[in-house]
């Protein structure tokens, strides 16, 4: 019976601290870009995907250092030439009580609620850009066949871009939807959402697997 105690206090003793969730948590998190479909679009766009297996990662290097390939472009374009990159723009979009550097747009402080982890990230520094769909997933869905000037809108395109905690990032990688998932499934219809619209507005393929995993998120939204 004491063990029993001693077990339940040490198990109430990992549980999450306010403010904070852990894997697996349900959080509602309203960060959905500009553009993207709604789940009843969303459904369709699924659908009319083109299935086929994807291609070979023959010839593409993201990394931009001298000597190397750049098949996405420079990383962090300003593409509507309003002075600011797509980091700026996606920081400054997705989020709160954002503070600028004094007369530049890079953003030095604000408060994230991150929509993979439901988790509250106050530190810019533990922040990064995500490519929703994974630019080495656009290249073995179709975007190999592409010129670099296209494949740098596609990198640069703010529909495609969330700012999330920087670990889970790293953890995601290039993973298609049948391999990841948001940890906070609170998110995992505005993923699968945003995930089609971009594959469908790039003509890009999906896998029998991928499709599954989309419908399965899909299935969720309200």
């Amino acid at each position: 019976m004491v063990r029993v105690v001693l077990l339940a206090l040490l198990l109430s003793s990992c549980a999450a601290l306010p403010g904070q969730t852990g894997p697996g948590q349900n959080v509602p998190v309203q960060t959905i870009p500009t553009g993207t479909p709604d789940a009843a679009t969303a459904k369709a766009k699924l659908a009319a995907l083109v299935a086929q297996a994807p291609a070979s990662l023959n010839g593409y290097e993201r990394s931009c250092d001298k000597g190397e390939t750049c098949v996405f472009g420079q990383p962090w374009l300003d593409v509507d030439g309003d002075g600011c990159d797509q980091r700026s723009q996606v920081l400054a979009r997705d989020l709160a009580d954002v503070v600028r550097k004094e007369g530049r747009c890079s953003v030095t402080s604000g408060t994230l609620k991150d929509p993979y982890t439901g988790e509250t990230i106050t530190s810019v520094a533990k922040i990064q850009i995500d490519h929703v769909v994974p630019l080495a997933e656009m290249w073995r869905s179709g975007a190999a066949g592409w010129d670099v000037g296209r494949r740098a809108t596609a990198a640069n395109d703010l529909r495609n871009l969330v700012a999330v905690q920087g670990k889970v990032n790293q953890s995601k990688g290039d993973k298609t939807p049948d391999k990841w998932m948001p940890p906070n499934t609170g998110y995992a219809c505005s993923y699968a959402r945003i995930y089609v619209g971009v594959k469908a507005d790039y003509a890009l393929t999906t896998t029998a697997s991928e499709r599954t995993a989309l419908e399965r998120a899909l299935s969720s939204c309200a």
